[in-house]
């Protein structure tokens, strides 16, 4: 699993629920749904992560930090060949949420946190997973109220709506992929 996302999302319980938006992937290791040294997280920064979730995510998962995307992978080509190595050949989901990107870019989210990936990086990101046996892909936490923009739409729909379209694209290749 490639997992795009400015949280960890693998806290334990919140407001005395176990089951949360930020423990799916916890619950995924939990439950054997998932193969912890095959799913990546990257994009991972900010206030709103407890330590909690980032030790889990540490312990369990490959985690490329959002200051680390330069510091250590040298841009995105370097945490996209991390990425394909990650993952491999293995069937693979993909999860974008889309408060990975930086807030100048995509505000309209319930967790914003500033320092994200830009729109250029998230596309070059993207369209270099291709050729990986996708088998689906999300993505999520676009939330209009919170959006800004002019008439007809706004930044976050712009790019929630152009993530999507690449991920399908990548999906469909995947599958075009599989019959020839």
């Amino acid at each position: 699993m490639i997992h795009i996302d400015a949280h960890c999302d693998t806290s334990n319980s919140l407001w005395g629920s176990d089951d949360h938006h930020g423990a799916p992937f916890r619950r995924a290791v939990e439950k054997s749904l998932i193969s912890p040294k095959h799913v990546i997280q990257i994009g991972i920064r900010g206030a709103q992560n407890n330590t909690e979730g980032w030790d889990y995510s540490k312990e369990h998962f490959t985690v490329v930090y959002m200051h680390e995307v330069d510091e250590v992978y040298g841009g995105i080509a370097g945490v996209l060949e991390k990425a394909r190595n990650v993952v491999g050949d293995r069937p693979t989901y993909i999860t974008f949420d889309i408060d990975s990107l930086d807030p100048v870019i995509a505000p309209g989210t319930g967790t914003p946190e500033v320092g994200g990936l830009t729109s250029s990086e998230a596309l070059r990101f993207l369209r270099g997973l291709k050729g990986l046996n996708i088998v689906g892909a999300d993505m999520v936490e676009v939330s209009p109220p919170f959006d800004v923009g002019g008439p007809g739409g706004g930044l976050t729909s712009l790019a929630g709506s152009t993530i999507a379209f690449e991920l399908l694209c990548l999906l469909a290749m995947s599958v075009a992929e599989k019959r020839n």
